[in-house]
């Protein structure tokens, strides 16, 4: 088996809806994203011959995708009222909305569903929120 890693970091804001604790308050990250491909066997022609794929394109689909949420808060849809969101668009600030709960492990899927989506055979994503604590999504690829 041939794994290949590459990783990326972002940082961003965000809260946790229906939460008792601290991270139920608005707090930042410096996201680290860990991606693997993994394959039985390389390629066996073209510019990829004995490669399992260029880790340039490798690189730039991860980078593109943590790109989107640098600097954002990343907000789970319908957990701040519409009023809220109106007066932090209008101030100007950079949200990122997703449909889920804004947790490591949601975002490890949310970053292996969309690297599959752009045709790598994505095997695993790690989130690290904190040096010592991530999630991991294994996918079916």
């Amino acid at each position: 088996m041939y794994i290949l890693e590459t990783e990326q970091s972002f940082d961003s804001a965000h809260f946790l809806s229906g939460y008792e604790g601290k991270c139920s308050n608005l707090h930042g990250h410096r996201w680290r994203v860990v991606a693997r491909i993994a394959m039985d066997e390389l390629n066996k022609e073209g510019q990829t011959r004995d490669m399992v794929i260029d880790f340039g394109e490798f690189k730039h689909v991860l980078r593109e995708l943590t790109e989107e949420l640098d600097h954002s808060f990343i907000v789970e849809e319908g957990s701040l009222m519409p009023e809220t969101l109106a007066c932090l668009e209008k101030e100007g600030f950079a949200l990122s909305m997703m449909p889920f709960r804004t947790t490591a492990e949601n975002l490890a899927r949310y970053f292996y569903d969309r690297m599959a989506d752009s045709g790598l055979s994505i095997s695993q994503v790690e989130v690290y929120e904190t040096p010592n604590n991530c999630a991991i999504y294994y996918g079916e690829n």
